[in-house]
Order: structure tokens, then C-alpha cells, then sequence
């Protein structure tokens, strides 16, 4: 039988997906197995890395009883990006892992940016001072947990634990190690310089391959957990964002991606290294190149939590409720009737990069209804994408010419619209539901030989049934209006939003004291 499949495996915040793809980019059959988050305290984010392997072994054993592993060609992997673990050689963890969302290194992430320089930081690694960048977490690790940091043999990612699962090396993709901060993004190695001023040892690091580059083979033990064949060839995928942009098919400069998930995350293919305090670079899921990415950690999380909150939501209801929010948005004017709405419930990354952010809703009046409020909070998210994706295009000296979103958002056509209009280019709504697998998917097709470059398989397999939301003029001409007053707003608040936040977070005297 001919191999005529590939399978792209996404380990995400909450699940994995195992999907098998043909050479059109048709999906054949699919497997999902949920993953399990705890929050031991404010602001802490921890997964098992059992749960990573666990999951994945049950989402490729759910595929694998729908098609026969003898057509499978290869495998790669897409994963959520600055979640990691600290491991024994043996692949035993340290410690529990600590996810993306995880908060805890605020004064590890000043201080590093103080000591290092914000700008030498950004230099090397592109990504502008973050709390959610593993090499701050890492640090972290060393001043409260030093026995668990002395203990530790081996980093890995959510890529690099599945490669060591899979076939027991501990490698992993420059699309997944990119985004730990600890990458000379130029050079696509690991920075000595930055390892050494964060006291970490470059021996910790696991080997780096690029996307699409084979990296092991299926060991007898992984295949008797998860159905695969022993010796099918595992291939370097990467980060769940890179790989959506390729799975969406935004691989030229003037395209950019838009992930309108749980965070909204977009990027524009870059062909050139830069960096900027607007975006954060990536390494692309591509033959070169990087991807300047903005991301928002509340997007339908935001949406969810409005439906929830104030729009009288019940769990068996949110398709209605949403649908109802949607119609009383409608009928709200551009500009929500005088309110804007700073969508910054969890924290800001691009272009702001303050994890003390909280969200605002200012302009509201005796006047204001709930759909005022939905329609604002829509508007916050289509605009502080805009700012972002616009510092992005200038530093390529290029300009937009579409959006390709995908994620649970584009449900929404008002907020196609909005997003449209605000950003004056088409949108288009890929209809491929899961995108990061299938840009690892691409990874496996070029690795297995199918095409001989990452960029030809994107062009073959990725979504052509698309449907364009097109900006309106007059709406375009309002809400350029609008930008001027929604960016003026943070700079305006920030320093107030710090001095909330510092009391917030005070001790709180008991109640009768």
C-alpha cells in the first residue's frame, strides 16, 4: 500500500489533536484527547508532562483505528509555545511544567530586563520584556526552587518531550525553541550569551532542527503506545502559531494570518530578520524566514467571559446568548455610542508588554446598552490588532493586502466586519478548522519528500475555500476616526492601571480588623 498520508499532531493548551492529511490537504480522519491544567495559586499555570504524552498517545490511538498506520508517510509536531518542563535524562520530570499563561516571574522579568538591557534582549532573542518567556521562569526556578534547578538535566518544550516520547532524543524544532527567549534568533542557535547572563547551562539545551527536517524515527515502545509503525519518520514541526500561518497559507509578506481563538494571535511572513516593540519575532514554519507576530491573550476567552458574566449565559445556552449579543451589537454605531473598550482583561502583550494591564471600558452613560458594550469590546480587539500588525508591515516597508483568520471567532461575521474595516483589507475566512495541524502536517509532507519545500506544500494543502469580508468605505473613513482616540487611551491610563494594581495586590487586612 502505498503511504499516501502524513499526520499532524497539535499539543495545545487543552487538547491534542492527532489529524491524518493527504496530499491535497484533505483530512481523513482524527483523533483529540483533552489535557488537564491546574492553578495552584493566583497567577500559577502547571500541566504534567505525562498528560502531554498521555493525550497524545490517546489522540493517535483514536486516528489509528480509523486508517492503517501502513500509509502513513511521517509525522510532525505543532505545539503551545512558552510552556516547558525541566526533566531527568531518563525524560522523568523535575517538577510539574509550567504553562504559557503562568504569571510568576514578574520581579525575575524586571530584573533581567535591568540587568540585560530590554533592547539587547530583544536584539537577540526578538521578543520585546514579557513575563511569559520561558527564560524568566527559568530564573525564577533558581532563586525559589534551587533544588529542583540543581536537579534538573534537561529543557524541553511541548516539542521536544513528544520527539523524546516518540523516539528518544531529546531535539527539537527552531519554530518551537524560538519562543523561550534563550534563541540568537539570527543564527537560529541557542544565545550563549543570554544562557550564560541567565546562569543557565547551554547542557540543559536539547539539539535544534529546522521545520520540516527529519529528527528520529518511531522507537518500538512508541509504537506499541500509540499504533504507529516503529521507524516512521518523525519531522521538526513547530510553534502552534507559525504553523497556523503556514496552514492558512499566509506565506507571502503583504498576507498576514489571523488566529481568532482563545488569544488572538496574528502574524505577516517576514523574509528578513527585524524586531520591534510592537511584535515579537518567530522563526517561520517555512524554508526561511520569520514571522513578526501580535498577540492578545483575550480573545474569544473575552468573549466567552462577557457572555458568561453579562450576558445572562447559561453552559446550555452560549450558542443563543452569543447570538442575541451579536444582533444588539448590530444595531450599535460604530464607536459603540461613545464607548471604547481596552480589551487588556489578561494582561497585555503586543504592543504594550505589560503583565499588569487590566481591561477598561470607558465612555459609558445612563444611555449605555449591553450590546454598546459587546460592540466595544469587538471594536477593542479588531483595534489593538491593527496598531500592532500596522508597526509590523512599516518595519518591513510593506504594506497589508489580506487577512486569512481562522479560530472559533470567525463565527462572528460582525467581527470580520469590524476587523475588516478597521484594517482596511480584506479578510478572508479559512474554513480549515484546524490550522496548526495541518501547517505540521506540511512539515511532514516536506520531510517525507512530498514537495521540496516547505512554502510548495503550504501553497498545495492549505484551505482554498475561502470567503472574503470586504471593508466598507464609509466604515473604513469612521473608524480611522475612532484609532486616534482608542490609542491614545493606555498611555493615558497606564500609570493609574500600576498603582490599581499594586493595591489590588496587597495583603488584605480580615474582615473586623
Amino acid at each position: 500500500m502505498d503511504k499516501d498520508l502524513v499526520i499532524g499532531i497539535d499539543s495545545s493548551t487543552s487538547a491534542t489533536k492527532a489529524i491524518a492529511w493527504d496530499v491535497g490537504g484533505r483530512l481523513v480522519g482524527e483523533g483529540r484527547a483533552t489535557i488537564p491544567m491546574s492553578n495552584p495559586s493566583p497567577g500559577r499555570f502547571e500541566q504534567k508532562a505525562s498528560d502531554w504524552w498521555g493525550s497524545t498517545t490517546k489522540a493517535l490511538s483514536q486516528l489509528l483505528s480509523q486508517i492503517d498506520p501502513n500509509r502513513v508517510a511521517g509525522v510532525s509536531i505543532s505545539n503551545q509555545r512558552e510552556t516547558f518542563g525541566i526533566f531527568h535524562a531518563d525524560g522523568s520530570p523535575v517538577r510539574n511544567a509550567m504553562v504559557w499563561l503562568d504569571e510568576r516571574a514578574i520581579s525575575e522579568t524586571e530584573i533581567f530586563a535591568e540587568k540585560f538591557g530590554s533592547d539587547k534582549i530583544r536584539n537577540i532573542s526578538g521578543k520585546p520584556v514579557d513575563v511569559i518567556v520561558p527564560i524568566n521562569r527559568m530564573m525564577w526556578l533558581q532563586t525559589h526552587e534551587p533544588e529542583n534547578f540543581a536537579a534538573m538535566e534537561c529543557y524541553a518544550d511541548v516539542h521536544c518531550f513528544l520527539t523524546f516520547k516518540l523516539c528518544g532524543e531529546w531535539v527539537t524544532s527552531k519554530a518551537s525553541a524560538d519562543p523561550s527567549g534563550m534563541l540568537d534568533m539570527e543564527t537560529g542557535t541557542w544565545s550563549k550569551e543570554l544562557l550564560d547572563a541567565a546562569n543557565i547551562p547551554l547542557d540543559f539545551m536539547p539539539s535544534l532542527a529546522a521545520p520540516g527536517e527529519v529528527i528520529g524515527h518511531v522507537s518500538d515502545a512508541a509504537a506499541s503506545e500509540t499504533g504507529l509503525l516503529a521507524g516512521t519518520p518523525l519531522i521538526a514541526g513547530g510553534g502552534d502559531g507559525q504553523c497556523a500561518a503556514s496552514g492558512a497559507g499566509a506565506v507571502e509578506a503583504s498576507d498576514a494570518y489571523m488566529n481568532l481563538g482563545t488569544a488572538v494571535v496574528a502574524g505577516v511572513y517576514a523574509p528578513r530578520y527585524g524586531n520591534a516593540q510592537a511584535f515579537r519575532t518567530e522563526i517561520a514554519v517555512s524554508d526561511s524566514g520569520y514571522i513578526y507576530e501580535t498577540a492578545l491573550k483575550a480573545g474569544t476567552f473575552l468573549i466567552d467571559w462577557f457572555a458568561r458574566e453579562l450576558g445572562g449565559k447559561s453552559d446550555e445556552d452560549m450558542g443563543a446568548t452569543l447570538k442575541r449579543l451579536g444582533e444588539e451589537a448590530s444595531a450599535s454605531p460604530i464607536g459603540a455610542g461613545g464607548i471604547v473598550l481596552l480589551p487588556l482583561w489578561q494582561g497585555s502583550m503586543t504592543p504594550h508588554w505589560d503583565a499588569k494591564a487590566r481591561g477598561v471600558i470607558a465612555g459609558m452613560s445612563g444611555s449605555t446598552k449591553r450590546g454598546d458594550i459587546y460592540r466595544a469590546l469587538l471594536e477593542g480587539l479588531a483595534m489593538d490588532q491593527a496598531y500592532a500588525l500596522e508597526k509590523a508591515m512599516a518595519a518591513m516597508d510593506g504594506k497589508l493586502s489580506k487577512i486569512i483568520a481562522i479560530g472559533g471567532g470567525t463565527a462572528s461575521k460582525l467581527l470580520l466586519q469590524i476587523v475588516a474595516d478597521t484594517m482596511d483589507v480584506p479578510v478572508y475566512r479559512a474554513k480549515v478548522a484546524e490550522a496548526s495541524v495541518l501547517g505540521a502536517a506540511m512539515c511532514a509532507a516536506k520531510g517525507v519528500g512530498w514537495f521540496e519545500t516547505l512554502r510548495e506544500a503550504s501553497q498545495a494543502m492549505a484551505s482554498r475555500d475561502l470567503t472574503v469580508t470586504n471593508p466598507i468605505p464609509e466604515n473604513v473613513a469612521r473608524y480611522a476616526q475612532l484609532r486616534k482616540i482608542y490609542d491614545d487611551l493606555w498611555p493615558c491610563v497606564s500609570e493609574w492601571n500600576e498603582r490599581l494594581w499594586s493595591f489590588a495586590n496587597q495583603p488584605c487586612p480580615a474582615a473586623g480588623d
